[in-house]
């Protein structure tokens, strides 16, 4: 049976001092959860979170990384920087940075390879717009992210990545698929991913849902057939709100 994963993105929110308050105040709120909780954080508060979050089950994470090593990249952070203070998963492929920063298929698959070399956990996005939404080519878009993004892997590998299905018409604008309609998306992004590693794998991968989560809607979706928890944006910044949707359960 796949696990449940209960993903915060911060994305430009909250100081060290803010992250700090955050964690003590949810950690006991979470601490009895069966799910993975995972927070990912902007870089200024990795080292501050992951300091706090020691003897709790919350795990932390990264927004971004690049696919170097090293190099003459100013401004960016390597995935050997992120694991040697102990980061532990990292977003791959958000929709705000492929439309704010040109973020392609192909950065994300060397991304990928990157991240799983550097023995981190990618939360690897993809998602369609409402453009591409209304024309019908939501199943088009998103097994052409899935293939390419996953191209550079080996099948062993497959496994070590998590998948968030985003439909960047719901970020942040409080529309939310239905949970029938974002269920048959992941289904069909298992579909893919079994035509090219095998059902097995396909059965085993935890995809998420992303795209205004609250605890209102956690329930439903959370309890469908494929969805395997979600990547959360605006209900994580609020500790009471964000721990609902973990205890989703537990809501009426």
């Amino acid at each position: 049976m796949r696990k449940k994963i209960i993903a915060g993105n911060w994305k430009m929110y909250k100081l060290p001092n803010e992250a700090i308050k955050y964690i003590e105040e949810i950690a006991p709120m979470v601490a009895d959860t069966t799910h993975e909780v995972v927070l990912c954080v902007p870089y200024v508060d990795l080292f501050y979170t992951l300091l706090t979050t020691q003897g709790t089950n919350i795990k932390i994470g990264a927004q971004n990384m690049h696919y170097e090593t090293q190099g003459a990249y100013t401004g960016e952070i390597s995935g050997e920087m992120l694991k040697s203070i102990g980061t532990q998963y990292v977003i791959i492929g958000h929709s705000e940075r492929r439309q704010y920063y040109n973020e392609t298929d192909e950065t994300v698959s060397l991304k990928l390879k990157k991240a799983i070399e550097c023995e981190l956990k990618p939360i690897f996005c993809v998602g369609e717009t409402l453009e591409q939404r209304e024309s019908g080519k939501t199943e088009e878009i998103i097994k052409t992210q899935v293939k390419i993004g996953l191209s550079k892997l080996e099948k062993t590998q497959v496994n070590n990545i998590t998948i968030a299905y985003e439909p960047i018409w719901a970020i942040g604008t409080g529309k939310t698929a239905t949970a029938e309609d974002a269920n048959n998306t992941i289904k069909s992004i298992r579909t893919e991913i079994a035509n090219l590693y095998g059902s097995d794998i396909a059965n085993e991968i935890i995809i998420l849902y992303g795209g205004s989560v609250k605890p209102e809607n956690a329930k439903e979706l959370f309890n469908m057939s494929d969805i395997d928890g979600g990547l959360v944006g605006g209900a994580s910044l609020n500790a009471e709100e964000f721990s609902k949707i973990v205890n989703y359960l537990k809501v009426i």
